[in-house]
C-alpha cells in the first residue's frame, strides 16, 4: 500500500495548492467539445504530471490533453500508465457546488490496478489497490449494507448519454428503484456506490478518466459492473464506456436484467 499512500499525499498536496485556492475564484472557458474548462484543471493536471512519475515512472494521460496525445500515450504504454482527471465535476466547481474530485488511476494491460479519488471539500479520500480492498479515509468500504428490495434503493442515473430514448422514458415512468440522483461527477458516483450511499448506477457513456479509478474502488468494495452491451465491463469501448453497476450482487442481477429488458 506504499504507492497508494504516496498517491493519497500527492492528491492532498495538489488540492491544497492548486484546486481549493481557485474554488469560487476562477473564470471558465469552453473547450472544442463544449465542456467547461478552467485554469485550475490545467494547473492540477500539470502538477499531477510532475508528481506521479516520481512515485512510479509511468507517463500521465490526462483529460486536458488532445485526443491524439491521449491515444498515443495509451498505445505506447500498455505496461503502466497513470490516468487522471484533474477536476471531475468542473461545472460544479465553477458554480460552487461541493461535488467534484481529483481522480488518479494506475492502469496496466488495459485494466485499473489502483484508484484514488479525493473530494477536497468534504475531505473524503476513496482508494483501492487491486486485491487489497477499498477504503475511505482508512475505513473499509462499504460503509453500510444495501437494502433488501429494489424499491428501497437509491440509483445514480445519468440519462444524458443514453442512446436509447426508450430506456430514458422507462426510467422516468417505470423506474424500479426508490429514488434517483444525478450530481455531475462520475468519479464520486463510483465512490458513493462503493460506499453504499448509492445502491445502483447507470451511465450511458463515460470517458476513460471518468471510470478508471472508480471501477477498481467499486470492485474492491465487492460491487459489480457491466456495460449496456456486454456482461464483461472491461470489454466495453475504451474511450466511451457505458456502466450498469450495483454494490450488492442480488441487486446487480435485478438491475442488469431490468436495464437490458427496457432498452
Amino acid at each position: 500500500m506504499q504507492v497508494v499512500d504516496q498517491v493519497i499525499q500527492t492528491l492532498r498536496d495538489i488540492a491544497q495548492t492548486e484546486v481549493m485556492p481557485r474554488f469560487l475564484r476562477v473564470e471558465s472557458t469552453r473547450k472544442s467539445d463544449g465542456t467547461l474548462f478552467t485554469e485550475a484543471d490545467l494547473a492540477t493536471q500539470q502538477a499531477l504530471a510532475r508528481r506521479l512519475p516520481e512515485i512510479l515512472p509511468y507517463p500521465v494521460l490526462g483529460e486536458e490533453m488532445t485526443p491524439d496525445e491521449q491515444h498515443a500515450l495509451w498505445d505506447a504504454n500498455p505496461d503502466g500508465l497513470w490516468v487522471v482527471d484533474p477536476i471531475d465535476g468542473t461545472t460544479n466547481f465553477i458554480h460552487g457546488l461541493p461535488y467534484f474530485a481529483i481522480s488518479v488511476a494506475l492502469m496496466r494491460q488495459g485494466r485499473s490496478e489502483l484508484g484514488v479519488i479525493y473530494n477536497p471539500v468534504s475531505n473524503e479520500m476513496f482508494y483501492a489497490c487491486r486485491g487489497s480492498g477499498a477504503y475511505m479515509n482508512g475505513t473499509r468500504l462499504p460503509l453500510k449494507p444495501a437494502p433488501a428490495h429494489m424499491g428501497d434503493t437509491i440509483a445514480a442515473v445519468e440519462v444524458k448519454y443514453l442512446r436509447s430514448g426508450k430506456l430514458g422514458t422507462r426510467l422516468t415512468s417505470l423506474a424500479p428503484f426508490g429514488s434517483q440522483r444525478s450530481l455531475g461527477a462520475s468519479t464520486i458516483d463510483w465512490c458513493y456506490l462503493a460506499a453504499g450511499r448509492y445502491d445502483l448506477y447507470l451511465h450511458g457513456g463515460q470517458r476513460l478518466w471518468d471510470y478508471a479509478a472508480g471501477i477498481v474502488i467499486l470492485e474492491e468494495a465487492g460491487g459489480q459492473a457491466c456495460t449496456l452491451d456486454s456482461d464483461d465491463y472491461w470489454q466495453g469501448p475504451l474511450w466511451h464506456r457505458s456502466a450498469v453497476a450495483a454494490l450488492d450482487p442480488n441487486l446487480f442481477e435485478q438491475w442488469r436484467r431490468w436495464v437490458r429488458n427496457n432498452q
